[in-house]
């Protein structure tokens, strides 16, 4: 995984776009400087007071090549000489890039009133960050008003014509996501949104604060979710075509709450000729997010890859289609039974002869059994797995995406790692007793909750990689099947294997050992 944040404040974000566009930003004079002042002037209608801006860095939208701008629909709101709450009486009715805002109200008492710009969704000093995002095609800011962003200004007299002039200092923090893909499977594909989860509140309704000049506030919203796509081109989202990052491209833009946060990313990706659609899931660390700040995600969206050449008879010492992998143009079949292309090869292991047969060996009546071979003598033991599936707090997943054998699927399940198992023990299972010398077996009920981004750092995750059964393949993206290094100790044909589909994780001893099932060391 590849990934990396900047941040830029806007001012910074402008001068760096100029370069990367190769053009030049004029910018008006700062909100800092001194205005000949005039409190006595009036406004051309005496009913209305005048707040203006100029300033690029004060509208709420940025072009990709760096210009901001004021939205339709925007307003700003202002406390009169009788401290009410007033609203510009006008709203741009397109992109604009300056504007003059009527207010009603009096304003005669001070040279400086405090402008508020809750954006279009917020109400005089609330502002509601919200927790579905839209933004239609890649690399605009457009849908930041409707999002949440907001900003406070000083507006000082200029003059009769102009009346207050302010410069927006914005309170939100923003995020421009920018994945890239080497994986030829999923430039085939489209981002159709990005999902943003929390330790903590992102989004919800805050208080633009003119002492602390922050929002205030703390909500109860962890996730926010900004949808890509639109009409024509990004009908079906931002394309993935990019092995380099390219905010023409597929560049997204978040409105959060500006703090620390620890942030679990999920981007959907969907496969437009096949309408599969799933996940692919990057947790970065704990990082302080500024208001009036963007910060560039990266993200390399390469999906993980298995091969297909880890299923095994039970402690085999080799692979259960070696000679015959579908990679070199062998045999293998690649597609689970009853799906369109599914094929079934008499290419497997028969007998003892073969190093693809599984071990034989049976000690006898409840004794332990364990693995000899490579395949499987470094697996968990039948007690480890029952940890894993009872303490391990198994989560379904159905979303995160993945590859095996040239194919997209979903479907898998996280557990805990054995190291944030409290208790975990390879010599009795989660019971007390030790399943490797007595036959046993059970199913635990699993939980439809991802761990959360605080928590995600403790969790691995196992694919649905399905099984073969006598040369065909069942059930990938529906079942997992992994074997633990214990034969049954009351059957002499059978060992101990972790189980699982959408409903529950099994443990028992009735798994054939001339199955090909996954073999693979668990953390």
């Amino acid at each position: 995984m590849n990934k990396t944040m900047r941040q830029h404040s806007v001012a910074s974000r402008l001068k760096s776009l100029a370069l990367a566009f190769g053009i030049t930003l004029a910018f008006a004079s700062c909100a800092n400087e001194e205005i000949a002042q005039n409190p006595n002037g009036k406004d051309r209608d005496a009913n209305l007071t005048t707040f203006s801006t100029g300033d690029p860095t004060t509208r709420t939208s940025m072009e990709s090549n760096g210009t901001f701008y004021w939205e339709s629909g925007d307003k700003i709101w202002v406390k009169d000489d009788n401290g009410a709450w007033q609203q510009s009486s006008n709203a741009p009715t397109e992109k604009t890039a300056s504007f003059e805002f009527k207010v009603p109200g009096k304003f005669t008492k001070s040279s400086t009133y405090k402008v508020y710009y809750p954006g279009q969704n917020g109400n005089q000093d609330q502002v509601s960050i919200a927790a579905n995002q839209s933004q239609t095609e890649p690399n605009t800011t457009a849908h930041f008003g409707a999002s949440g962003d907001c900003g406070m200004a000083d507006a000082a007299w200029s003059n009769t014509k102009n009346g207050f002039a302010f410069s927006l200092d914005h309170k939100a923090a923003y995020l421009l996501f920018l994945p890239r893909t080497s994986n030829t499977i999923l430039q085939g594909c489209c981002l159709t949104k990005v999902e943003v989860n929390s330790d903590n509140d992102i989004t919800s309704t805050y208080t633009l604060n003119p002492t602390t000049g922050e929002l205030t506030g703390t909500g109860t919203g962890k996730q926010i979710i900004v949808s890509t796509g639109g009409s024509g081109t990004y009908a079906n989202g931002f394309p993935l075509t990019n092995n380099a990052t390219s905010a023409a491209t597929n560049g997204a833009y978040v409105v959060i709450k500006p703090g620390t946060h620890i942030l679990k990313i999920r981007y959907w990706v969907k496969d437009v000729a096949t309408g599969t659609e799933g996940t692919i899931t990057k947790t970065l660390p704990s990082a302080t997010y500024d208001q009036n700040k963007y910060y560039n995600i990266t993200a390399n969206l390469d999906v993980r890859v298995y091969d297909g050449d880890k299923y095994y008879m039970w402690d085999a010492q080799d692979q259960y289609w070696k000679g015959h992998e579908w990679h070199n143009g062998g045999s293998q079949p690649t597609l689970s039974q009853g799906l369109a292309g599914a094929t079934t090869s008499n290419d497997y292991a028969k007998s003892n002869a073969d190093s693809r047969y599984w071990n034989e060996y049976y000690p006898g009546y409840g004794v332990s059994n364990p693995a000899t071979h490579t395949s499987c003598k470094d697996l968990p033991n039948v007690n480890e797995m029952t940890w894993y599936a009872a303490k391990g707090e198994p989560r379904w997943d159905a979303d995160e995406l993945w590859i095996t054998m040239g194919h997209l699927y979903k479907g898998g399940m996280w557990f805990k790692k054995k190291a944030n198992i409290s208790g975990f023990n390879p010599n009795t299972a989660e019971d007390g007793t030790d399943w490797r010398t007595n036959g046993n077996g059970r199913s635990w009920s699993i939980s439809y909750t991802l761990p959360s981004a605080a928590d995600a750092n403790n969790y691995f995750y196992l694919p649905a990689l399905g099984f073969y059964r006598f040369g065909t393949l069942f059930d990938v993206g529906g079942v997992g099947f992994y074997w633990s290094s214990s034969a049954s100790p009351w059957r002499s044909d059978c060992a101990y294997g972790l189980y699982f589909r959408s409903g529950n994780v099994y443990v028992s001893d009735d798994r054939y050992r001339d199955s090909g099932v996954w073999a693979e060391a668990l953390q």
